[in-house]
């Protein structure tokens, strides 16, 4: 198993554009397609951690019901938008790429090679 995991939407470009990169450089990266997978509390939060951003950081506005949720309310609490993000994982923003050198959400997708 690869020590480089992708958490991959095929329907988005910068995504496919991602996972293309890395296969350039020679990786064949395990590839998490988490709008099937799902996520967990505890996967997000970890992710999120070793990224070093909070959730509203990796909350994706376009295209999603996070207006329509309050989700972009200032008010909103972190462990309100994690728990959104667990029942609507088209909430998390992509693609996020974890490595042993650390995670990060790679857009756009050239931000992949600073993990490599």
């Amino acid at each position: 198993m690869s020590d480089v995991v992708i958490y991959h939407n095929p329907a988005c470009g910068t995504s496919r554009n991602t996972l293309a990169l890395l296969r350039e450089k020679g990786i064949e990266p395990q590839v998490v397609e988490y709008l099937k997978a799902g996520w967990t509390r505890e996967q997000l939060e970890g992710l999120f951690k070793r990224m070093g951003v909070s959730a509203r950081d990796a909350l994706r506005v376009k295209g999603t019901k996070a207006d329509e949720l309050g989700l972009t309310d200032p008010s909103t609490s972190e462990e309100a938008i994690v728990a959104a993000m667990v029942m609507d994982p088209i909430l998390v923003n992509r693609p996020i790429v974890a490595t042993p050198k650390g995670a990060a959400l790679c857009r756009p997708a050239e931000l992949v090679l600073g993990l490599l």
